[in-house]
């Protein structure tokens, strides 16, 4: 968020002088209130000045950084999640191949009989037994894919900055969204870091409002 010229000259008032009602502050600026209340309005839900009923206006103490962070703080995986592409582990490595490349998708969650998460599939893990001497129609991917409980997942009300540190840290680029079924955990969602980067460019976006 970008603040104009009168928006940063009404925040060093506030802060010189808090509390600071609105007629004070248009005072000081030559202006009438009835035109500081659209700046007022937005610096209050900014989290930039708190109103207090006539008592007036305080500086929050946040900084632009401080409140981006915030924001970004609250953002949660159930808001930007796609579908998942899910296979069961009886699949081939032929029909898997197939599966990613009509998805267009750099991983499989794989499924056991009960629909439960039992592993995740990567290009590398196909790629890997591609370049082998073995016929991909003849290989289960329940011999290849990577099992639980070495399966890196999230919740849907996980926080999308702690996603981003996940995939960073373990270098993938998926992971299956989950919840609790039974004994184990089904899938209802991944989140890749394409829909992170595109989650942080609509925040980025949205702050220039």
């Amino acid at each position: 968020m970008e603040l104009n010229e009168r928006q940063k000259k009404i925040i060093e008032i506030v802060k010189e002088g808090a509390p600071v009602t609105g007629e004070q502050i248009a005072e000081k600026l030559h202006v009438t209130r009835a035109t500081l209340r659209p700046d007022l309005a937005i610096l209050t839900m900014a989290e930039f000045l708190d109103a207090r009923p006539r008592v007036g206006y305080f500086y929050t103490g946040q900084t632009l950084s401080t409140l981006l962070s915030n924001q970004i703080r609250k953002m949660k995986v159930r808001n930007y999640q796609s579908l998942p592409v899910v296979v069961k582990e009886s699949s081939s490595a032929y029909e898997a191949v197939c599966a990613m490349f009509l998805e267009d998708v750099g991983s499989l969650f794989i499924v056991n009989d009960q629909g439960l998460l039992s592993g995740v599939l990567s290009r590398k893990d196909l790629l890997r037994t591609a370049i082998g001497s073995q016929d991909m129609n003849h290989v289960p991917i329940s011999m290849i894919m990577s099992r639980m409980p070495n399966i890196t997942f999230c919740r849907s009300d996980d926080a999308v900055i702690d996603v981003a540190e996940l995939l960073i840290s373990r270098e993938i680029d998926a992971l299956p969204v989950v919840r609790a079924k039974g004994d184990g955990l089904e899938v209802v969602g991944r989140i890749t870091k394409t829909n992170i980067t595109k989650a942080f460019v609509e925040l980025a976006g949205g702050t220039d409002e």
